[in-house]
């Protein structure tokens, strides 16, 4: 495999991840992302400019993980879900959406760009609420997280069938979506 060495080098993963953060954070930004009255609109359905930009993200990704894959340059490792953890996950990113404003990654992004709000609400939020479900983890572990385990971790093992069949009319179809977004000025 080609990234053995990286794999045996945790600092220099350390190192790729900040960066790659970086970019990350600066491309929220451009993107307008980080701008608290970009994410109400879109909270309030008048500015489609954050779901403009997941699915371009999910479409770059998507095609970039499946090709690097297809060519054995990396493996997928995904991790199981269940709906219990899908829906406490949901509960607590739309709480923190919702009174901050801000999701984790344009909360880093708006710090960046030196947004108080975001570093004195968004992070501290962050931490507590990780502290919090840190400490409530072994009970909502045994008694909700590990409910209703998915069998299939990603949906062409589900269909089992070639990742490109799914890819490319997932793609055509976004593509669509996003072009219609900007068509109508959204």
């Amino acid at each position: 495999m080609m990234f053995e060495h990286l794999h045996e080098n945790t600092r220099l993963q350390l190192v790729i991840g900040f960066l790659i953060g970086c970019c990350f954070g600066g491309f929220l930004y451009i993107g307008g992302v980080t701008e608290y009255n970009v994410i109400l609109g879109q909270l309030l359905l008048t500015d489609f400019t954050v779901i403009k930009v997941m699915l371009t993200a999910v479409v770059v990704g998507m095609i970039g993980i499946y090709a690097m894959k297809s060519k054995g340059i990396i493996e997928l490792h995904p991790k199981p879900g269940s709906i219990g953890s899908t829906v406490i996950g949901g509960i607590i990113f739309g709480m923190g959406f919702a009174i901050l404003g801000y999701c984790p990654g344009t909360v880093a992004g708006a710090v960046g760009h030196g947004a108080l709000d975001a570093l004195f609400g968004g992070v501290t939020g962050i931490l507590i609420g990780a502290g919090i479900f840190a400490a409530a983890y072994p009970t909502l572990d045994e008694k909700i997280l590990s409910k209703g385990v998915f069998r299939f971790l990603t949906i062409p093992d589900y269909l089992k069938t070639n990742p490109w069949y799914i890819i490319i009319p997932l793609c055509i179809l976004i593509g669509a979506v996003v072009t219609g977004l900007e068509y109508f000025g959204l």
